[in-house]
């Protein structure tokens, strides 16, 4: 009879945190805005915003709309919107977007 409507997380929410300590393999999806400190190893692919803190260690190929980066990623990074590349960041792999920032030391 009655049903809720989901609403679609705000680009500034932090809707997902992984921190340091966390381990995980495989394929990851979400909606909304992802932190990561922990490791990954596998895909990861959104619409939405994946941000890689200074502790994350990724070894994925990543497709989301927009991405930030402070750790250290190994792979193909791929945002529809824009990437923003922070001074402690290490990507080894390719970078495409429509806008890419990069900050002095990465």
């Amino acid at each position: 009879m009655f049903r809720r409507r989901r609403k679609r997380p705000r680009p500034s929410e932090l809707t997902a945190f992984i921190d340091e300590g966390s381990e995980m393999e495989g394929r990851y999806t979400f909606r909304g805005t992802v932190m990561l400190n922990g490791r990954f190893k596998g895909e990861i692919s959104s619409e939405d915003t994946l941000i890689i803190g200074e502790r994350g260690v990724v070894q994925a190929d990543v497709q989301a709309g927009r991405v930030q980066v402070s750790g250290e990623v190994t792979g193909n990074l791929r945002a529809t919107e824009r990437i923003d590349l922070k001074r402690t960041a290490r990507v080894y792999g390719d970078v495409e977007a429509p806008v890419v920032v990069v900050e002095e030391g990465v």
